[in-house]
């Protein structure tokens, strides 16, 4: 029975959201609609392409392929052209000499027989155009837009489309990973993965970098600016070529050796894909690919992102829809990639792109005439696709606005995103440090920021990421450290109350949001060793150059600079979520969050965490609650020599929990600094308190040795 107000039939498990979020059942017909809307287009193309498996394998017929007799079948959508032609290399040029043939819908066909004997007659390798004659009479050179290569010479502005069909292509030896329970994402920018000033490349990355991540302890990275974009500075958000692998890094067969190889070292490889808009060129881009301003976008004002100068997609069209799912099956099938963070999707899921919106969580304003319910759908058919075809996948929203149930099942009504980022918790970390004194640190207003995420939908925190790293912003060691970062970070000068207190307090901000902020992790490269300096690309403005677009390993692998201590914390901090799987298991449960004392302790995977945020007092006697009675040990505190602090803690020393109601905790744990401890049996018969040493600005993990792991 159809909802009223809704065609076709209601999502099967939305009564499960409902139950999950009562506030919002007077939306319940919203939900209905948007599932309604998802299942008219998946049933359409189910009756007109031969279901959603063959729709997005559209990559394999669109655009140049060969055939296994070697001719070469080519097509497009151009639905506003007059003529259309391929020429090239292959034809000397000549513009008119291989007309593709008119078919229904805009679409346009061409099939080039093999030559006699028997290979292609488009070398891998020669260059290609699709010549459009527009409604004007116009002849338009243009970049097909499903090339899977294109290239940008140095005395050229525009990119080249380059034919790709070498005779031996890389053949992947490596299955990838499983699903993984616990994200720790390792954001990373394959040009800039280099200390040398120039564009690194992706062999860099496999032979270079892959090993540090793995060494660090993440099991997933997330690769930025692969789509293939003209301005190298817009670290690849105005994607030109969607099918194109970045050539500036190499070659696609060097990108699929990358992946391959992460595979082979247990690591998860998403995409950043940029459905989101697209790039405004024409001459090597989507736009006026076919002369009209709309084929691709929305025609009109409404086909422009005022704010970031690009064309937007017309998500409601038949064959964008083609476009865009068989672009992401390509990213999987071609090149093993394991996912997807898809970027701007709050730009996607309104009208007004959320420009100038300030969210307040209200859920009236996720519902009603300003939701872009076909970009939504749009969404929701990409993650029906990618779960039901390759189930292991993850994918990612970049979403701001806080939509409810983004993170839900497509069947409940919702989105059906695996993740959302956490975007509140990097902007509240900035503004705090630039906003206030250490002292003036608002506890509950740090564990309300990391802890207020919806029930049930999972998010990837984060304590800064590449967009705190732009020029402009700075990283959070560089707030907290600034000048003193150039001249104060070797061993050998003296530790200054600035670079003590921002080492310190990088290590806490990080720990706390790992452990405290979510279902994942992410950090950008670079900055978990306190990387000091912004991201700047090369550009006008800096005269080109690379000097700001670098990530300077060599600072951490100076055993003579502090910056390893920051990396041996990070490193420490991800091998122990990976044997305690906090990210995977249920939210920490807060004892305490005192704002005089500034400490804030949770128990979250078995583990108990005590944080001290105050600048210069530390603390006796301080008593902390526990769910489990027990005797606890000390697993990791960031006061350790190792991670540059002060060795202020004994780890030999033993906890011993008594039973002693304490901040509505059943126990209560109680610290000594002390050397010499009593037997577990000896502690708990005579009910001792324990004397408690928390020192200033440390952050203490703790384990229940009672309890098996």
């Amino acid at each position: 029975m159809a909802a009223s107000g809704t065609q076709g039939p209601l999502a099967p498990k939305l009564p499960e959201l409902l139950e999950r979020d009562p506030y919002l059942a007077p939306f319940e017909q919203d939900f209905q609609r948007r599932y309604a809307l998802f299942y008219k287009r998946l049933k359409s193309i189910d009756d007109n392409e031969g279901g959603l498996n063959k729709f997005s394998k559209s990559y394999k017929s669109f655009g140049v392929n060969q055939f296994v007799d070697g001719g070469v079948y080519c097509k497009e959508w151009a639905p506003g052209a007059e003529a259309v032609f391929l020429t090239g290399d292959f034809n000397g040029w000549n513009p008119f000499s291989h007309p593709y043939k008119k078919m229904d819908y805009g679409k346009w066909e061409l099939f080039i027989p093999p030559g006699q004997d028997g290979f292609s007659p488009v070398p891998h390798g020669s260059k290609l155009k699709v010549v459009i004659r527009a409604q004007n009479g116009e002849l338009l050179y243009r970049i097909s837009p499903w090339a899977r290569y294109v290239v940008r010479y140095e005395d050229k502005v525009n990119y080249d489309w380059v034919h790709w069909n070498p005779p031996q292509t890389y053949i992947r030896r490596h299955h990838s990973p499983k699903k993984l329970k616990s994200l720790r994402i390792y954001e990373s920018h394959v040009g800039i993965a280099s200390p040398e000033g120039k564009i690194a490349s992706y062999k860099n990355f496999t032979y270079n970098v892959l090993p540090r991540i793995r060494d660090l302890g993440y099991n997933c990275i997330q690769l930025m600016a692969v789509m293939e974009h003209a301005y190298y500075a817009s670290f690849g958000y105005q994607v030109t070529s969607f099918f194109a692998a970045s050539s500036r890094y190499g070659t696609p067969d060097d990108l699929k050796e990358l992946i391959d190889v992460a595979h082979s070292m247990g690591l998860t490889v998403l995409l950043d894909v940029v459905h989101s808009h697209a790039s405004k060129n024409s001459e090597d881009g989507l736009n006026k690919f076919d002369g009209t301003d709309s084929c691709f976008f929305h025609s009109g004002p409404r086909g422009t992102h005022q704010v970031w100068d690009s064309r937007l997609f017309d998500y409601a069209n038949w064959e964008v829809l083609r476009f865009l799912l068989s672009n992401l099956r390509m990213w999987i099938e071609d090149y093993g990639f394991d996912g997807f963070r898809f970027d701007g999707v709050t730009s996607m899921l309104y009208h007004d792109h959320g420009i100038g919106k300030e969210f307040s969580g209200d859920y009236n304003e996720y519902f009603g005439l300003d939701v872009d319910e076909d970009a939504l759908c749009y969404l929701m058919l990409a993650n029906h696709m990618i779960n039901f075809l390759h189930p292991d996948c993850i994918t990612i929203a970049e979403d701001v606005s806080g939509m409810p149930a983004l993170c839900r099942p497509v069947a409940e009504g919702g989105g059906g995103f695996d993740y959302r980022l956490a975007m509140a918790i990097p902007d509240k970390w900035i503004k705090i440090i630039k906003e206030l004194k250490d002292e003036d640190w608002n506890m509950g207003n740090i564990v309300y920021t990391l802890t207020n995420r919806r029930y049930d939908e999972k998010y990837i925190a984060y304590a800064e990421s590449h967009d705190q790293a732009l020029v402009g912003d700075k990283t959070l060691a560089f707030r907290l450290m600034d000048a003193e970062m150039y001249t104060n970070m070797s061993v050998f000068t003296p530790l200054t109350p600035v670079i003590d207190r921002g080492i310190q307090l990088h290590k806490m901000i990080r720990l706390i949001t790992h452990t405290l902020g979510g279902d994942g992790y992410l950090n950008f490269m670079g900055n978990e060793f306190g990387h000091p300096e912004w991201l700047d690309f090369p550009r006008k403005g800096n005269n080109e150059s690379f000097h700001y677009a670098r990530r300077q390993f060599n600072l951490t692998d100076d055993h003579l600079l502090r910056y390893k201590f920051l990396n041996e914390f990070d490193r420490d901090m991800n091998k122990l979520e990976e044997k305690f799987g906090w990210l995977a298991s249920p939210p920490a449960f807060v004892s305490e969050k005192h704002e005089s004392n500034k400490v804030i302790a949770y128990e979250r995977a078995g583990l108990l965490f005590i944080f001290n945020f105050h600048p210069y007092e530390s603390y006796v006697d301080y008593r902390v609650g526990v769910e489990v009675p027990g005797k606890y040990k000390i697993l990791m505190d960031s006061d350790a020599s190792e991670y540059g602090g002060h060795q202020r803690l004994d780890h030999n020393t033993e906890y011993f929990s008594e039973e002693y109601p304490h901040n509505c905790r059943p126990n209560s744990v109680m610290q000594s600094n002390s050397q010499t401890s009593l037997s577990q049996h000896s502690r708990r018969c005579h009910k001792h308190l324990i004397k408690v040493y928390i020192p200033s600005r440390v952050a203490i993990v703790l384990q229940n040795m009672d309890v098996p792991q």
